[in-house]
């Protein structure tokens, strides 16, 4: 039994990790500051010590960490367009409370810290597959803040000996998945308004991919990092996703609906896919759950 620690735990990934943790039989504790826009809930757990707390108040946050022995660090500022409009709160959040999270790791000597990181590292001049040795092309604020926060998990391991692993997340869906606002996740954008009798909105032509890896597969990652004692693990990023994709229409095509085209966004990338090869070998993790055959057995519904 281990004493967790979760940052974003009332969202959409975060709750789905503390409600395995718990199954698990780990104490958790659960921080969050209930500002992600895109949730229509918040999932508190009830059998977590759950705390409403910023990661950016660190006498707050390190009094949290007595004790932890594992930290999965999820809480962020987690869409790319509302950065473009924010970027100084993507910099306070993404890299300032990361580093608070480190800090407090560093202090109460932590045995593992997890960090979400995300694929949006790649930007456009890499070509999928996307590998983890590719040289970072970040679009927006979102990229570069949470490239940012990878770099300090490196760091920190580097200088200070904090066991970090940070994980590279393509596009996550499932159930609990944000579907509020015109910059939800896609599959749950797609979902809301088929169910609402809306016409789905596609941004550009609609030919833009991306790999799509369901939340309980992220999950089982984050479980396998934290277990992993390899050295080749530490300070190291990984990517978490299926190593195939699908473009918008293909996914509209398996929610079945209409659909307008709306005006293509900046900032995004136009394809992404990752290659596993590394997750598989160092963390063996292996992708469990199939895009269409989720959206066959839920109708996308999360």
């Amino acid at each position: 039994m281990k004493k967790c620690l979760v940052t974003g735990a009332a969202g959409f990934i975060g709750s789905h990790l503390v409600d395995k943790l718990v199954e698990l039989g780990h104490i958790v504790v659960a921080i969050d500051n209930e500002s992600a826009e895109c949730n229509e809930k918040r999932y508190w757990s009830p059998k977590a010590n759950n705390h409403k707390c910023d990661i950016c108040d660190y006498e707050k946050l390190e009094q949290l960490f007595e004790g932890v022995d594992w930290v999965f660090h999820l809480a962020a500022e987690s869409r790319i367009q509302p950065t473009l409009l924010r970027p100084e709160k993507a910099v306070a959040v993404n890299v300032g409370g990361t580093c608070n999270v480190l800090q407090a790791a560093k202090k109460h000597e932590v045995e593992r810290v997890i960090y979400s990181a995300t694929s949006a590292v790649y930007g456009r001049k890499n070509i999928p597959p996307l590998r983890e040795d590719m040289i970072p092309h970040c679009l927006n604020p979102y990229s570069i803040t949470k490239h940012g926060g990878e770099e300090f998990c490196r760091i920190y391991y580097e200088l200070y000996g904090v066991k970090t692993t940070s994980l590279r997340y393509f596009n996550v869906y499932g159930e609990r998945q944000p579907t509020s606002g015109q910059y939800a996740p896609v599959v749950g954008l797609f979902a809301r308004q088929k169910a609402a009798g809306e016409v789905m909105t596609v941004v550009g032509d609609g030919l833009q991919r991306r790999d799509f890896t369901h939340v309980l597969d992220i999950v089982e990652a984050n479980l396998l990092a934290a277990k992993c004692n390899k050295v080749e693990a530490f300070g190291q990023s990984f990517n978490v996703g299926t190593g195939t994709n699908h473009n918008m229409l293909e996914l509209i095509e398996m929610i079945g609906g209409d659909y307008i085209h709306i005006d293509s966004r900046p900032g995004e990338a136009r394809e992404t896919c990752a290659d596993i090869t590394k997750i598989n070998k160092i963390l063996e993790w292996f992708p469990k759950i199939n895009l269409e055959d989720w959206i066959q057995k839920t109708g996308g519904q999360g």
